[in-house]
């Protein structure tokens, strides 16, 4: 019979975790798939690290994703004012919102977001992709991140919203810290998103008042049933597509260059054998890839998982990390195979929050390993990234730098 008791042990999540989550888990998924963990701002969350668990949450109505109750239960637990309104309207976007509201704001970013007009930018991120590793050719040693893993999909996502690229700067420093860890430098969160919501309400209004061939200047128009993004989402929406699409392609990039770099022996493999990187990709998403939880949710009754009762009422964290290397679905998972078995990986999450831009990512990391891969043969890790440095994220798992030699 199942047992429905709270964990009474509470985990932690330290300065530690950051450098290597998947020990964490490893040891916590031992104790169960369900676990109550404190986060450096001093608040218990569930977080579910069992992979049968994780894709059931992802799709079960009962867990909410409503960013107005959810920051209503945080300030509860926490006791403080009520969260910073900027943050909260930055954040009331289709991945924090529930049906109807998703799936009318799904189908409103769906007819902008096409396959059609992702593979038609090939042709470009090839030639992106060309020019930056082109401009590496003259050193020894570069930083990948900087050179190569950043700038790639951010030009991609400028490009593709209308956003500036000269601006680049500035929204990947707003997003850095927007994406930090609870309860650490709130009152720079705050002062990003404020600025982040000003930059993106400028340029949505610049868009209404000159569209241009762009993703964005298409989401302000009305749909074929006679319905249109308003102001606030058009913002919001702006954020989201900003964000998630270059952030977590840097990170795919980024992870899945250091890992096949450890590991000389998958590096050869995948370099002798160009056609398989499409299935390489994969595995990098499934080995470590660049979410290590998932968005926020919230229980709206009680929900039992993994034979634990979550009472309602309750905030919980899906880690897509633990999930992908969970040996009850993946056999060695914590071995880099590049033609192993990835079928069902949560890397881009499950259910109808499955990442739109996914399509677009697999794009850009399928250009960007084959032609890393024949431009830089003899690539390898430079001395100075034998200790890794890691962004102090929950929901996003990259590196700070990736020192290599070319050749």
């Amino acid at each position: 019979m199942a047992d429905l008791s709270a964990p009474t042990r509470i985990e932690s999540i330290g300065a530690d975790f950051f450098d290597d989550p998947h020990a964490h888990y490893r040891r916590w998924r031992a104790d169960g798939p369900v676990h109550r963990v404190r986060f450096p701002d001093d608040v218990v969350r569930w977080v579910v690290v069992g992979y049968p668990e994780a894709r059931a949450a992802l799709a079960d109505p009962r867990l909410r994703k409503d960013m107005a109750s959810a920051a209503a239960i945080l300030d509860n637990k926490r006791q403080v004012p009520p969260t910073d309104p900027q943050s909260l309207a930055l954040l009331t976007h289709m991945l924090s919102t529930d049906p109807p509201g998703h799936t009318r704001l799904r189908k409103l970013v769906n007819k902008a977001f096409t396959t059609r007009r992702v593979a038609a930018l090939r042709p470009r991120i090839e030639e992106i992709t060309e020019a930056l590793l082109e401009a590496m050719a003259t050193a020894d040693e570069v930083d990948l991140m900087d050179t190569f893993a950043n700038p790639l999909p951010v030009t991609v996502i400028c490009e593709l919203l209308g956003v500036p690229f000269a601006d680049r700067d500035d929204f990947q420093s707003w997003t850095r810290s927007l994406i930090g860890v609870p309860g650490e430098a709130d009152e720079e969160r705050s002062a990003a998103a404020a600025a982040m919501t000003r930059y993106l309400s400028n340029l949505v209004r610049a868009k209404q008042s000159e569209p241009a061939d762009d993703l964005l200047s298409q989401l302000t128009l009305t749909d074929d049933d006679g319905d249109r993004l308003t102001d606030p989402e058009l913002v919001a929406m702006a954020f989201l597509l900003l964000v998630a699409g270059h952030e977590t392609t840097v990170n795919l990039i980024g992870n899945g260059v250091y890992a096949l770099l450890r590991d000389p022996e998958q590096w050869a493999a995948l370099r002798a054998d160009p056609e398989a990187v499409p299935a390489a990709v994969e595995e990098f998403l499934r080995f470590d890839g660049p979410v290590d939880m998932a968005t926020v949710r919230f229980t709206a009754e009680p929900v039992t998982m993994g034979g634990t009762e979550i009472p309602a009422g309750e905030l919980v964290y899906v880690a897509l990390s633990a999930a992908n290397r969970d040996p009850a679905r993946f056999p060695e998972p914590d071995a880099l195979t590049i033609d192993g078995p990835t079928a069902g990986h949560l890397a881009f999450g499950h259910g109808i929050h499955f990442c739109v831009g996914a399509p677009l990512a697999r794009l850009e990391a399928d250009i960007a390993f084959t032609l890393l891969l024949r431009r830089f043969p003899a690539l390898r890790l430079a001395p100075t990234a034998d200790t890794a440095r890691w962004q102090t994220s929950t929901l996003i798992r990259g590196l700070l730098d990736l020192p290599v030699l070319l050749r």
